[in-house]
């Protein structure tokens, strides 16, 4: 008897329109509503009367001249509340475990984590170097103790949290329950790429550099597609993307993207197109899905990827032998 894929973990548990309605509501409440309080409240305390704070909530709150870690973690709080509100869905309406949102396997395999994370994360740092070396005239140096190893803590403790939100909603409960209707891999790989791409679309440097950068983003849905159905199970891409989202919280920032911080160090240089924004999508990304794809021994890539999706017929017999 075959285990479950990743994607037929959605068969477990509660599975009624209403229960998926529930929880798409709960956690948009979470994330948008209730996580978004601590960031209004610091916004009205840095603002000087309620038309600046109009004004800027229309902007960008960063106008307001606000502390820059206590805007990050305003933030970066109404995604832990969404998560929150996520993980109690799926256990108290689904009825289901928290694991078999992240993987098809019986644990979360945290070595699969630890391998994204250190792979992409060693990759960034690299080239970061290389970017400062080839170019130093665009990097100031902007050490500042206190408020860098604050930067650091909230990066470490808070920024896995945002990412978890994103790829767990995203790879996991969007790619589970739209395969899980049309029954097959490719449609809920590219609408969920598509999607996550799309949610970026507000970010600050899709406004400043223009709709191209988004070749970026759903590049990177893509990828973090790609990878969790290859691997069935979401652990590399969870280490993935918190990687790359700590490192450019806290090593380099500008003035014009959506992480502005305390970081290491600020690019001051005219933002604009270049052929640099498209190495990760175009050439890094493939070479670590080879990297992968050697180290976990992944095959029959078609089938993976566009397969049909079954619901199992004996669901209890295959939890019992630990399909989890």
């Amino acid at each position: 008897m075959e285990k479950m894929n990743y994607i037929q973990q959605a068969f477990k548990g509660r599975n009624e329109w209403y229960h998926w309605v529930i929880t798409i509501g709960l956690v948009f409440i979470g994330w948008q509503i209730i996580g978004v309080i601590p960031l209004i409240i610091a916004a009205l305390a840095y603002s000087e009367n309620m038309t600046e704070f109009v004004n800027a909530a229309a902007d960008n709150f960063m106008t307001l001249d606000m502390n820059k870690n206590l805007f990050l973690f305003s933030m970066l709080f109404m995604f832990a509340i969404g998560l929150f509100f996520l993980i109690i869905a799926i256990k108290y309406i689904h009825k289901r475990t928290l694991t078999s949102l992240v993987t098809s396997r019986k644990n979360i395999d945290w070595s699969r984590f630890w391998f994204g994370f250190l792979s992409w994360g060693t990759i960034v740092i690299l080239l970061s170097i290389i970017g400062i070396l080839l170019a130093p005239e665009n990097y100031t140096y902007n050490f500042n103790a206190k408020p860098f190893f604050i930067l650091v803590a909230i990066s470490v403790l808070i920024i896995p949290l945002q990412t978890s939100l994103e790829e767990l909603l995203f790879r996991g409960y969007f790619m589970q329950g739209i395969g899980a209707l049309a029954r097959n891999k490719w449609v809920p790989l590219i609408i969920t790429s598509v999607c996550f791409g799309l949610l970026h679309g507000a970010n600050p440097e899709v406004q400043k550099l223009g709709n191209i950068t988004m070749i970026f983003y759903i590049g990177t849905g893509f990828f973090y597609g790609i990878t969790t159905l290859m691997d069935e199970g979401t652990e590399l891409a969870l280490g993935l993307h918190a990687a790359n989202n700590m490192i450019a919280a806290f090593l380099i920032t500008t003035d014009w993207m959506v992480f502005q911080t305390d970081a290491l160090f600020i690019d001051t240089s005219e933002p604009s197109v270049t052929w640099e924004m498209f190495v990760p999508v175009f050439i890094l990304y493939p070479l670590i899905l080879v990297l992968f794809a050697e180290k976990y021994g992944w095959q029959n890539w078609l089938e993976k990827l566009t397969g049909k999706v079954d619901k199992p017929l004996n669901l209890k017999a295959l939890e019992e032998i630990g399909a989890e």
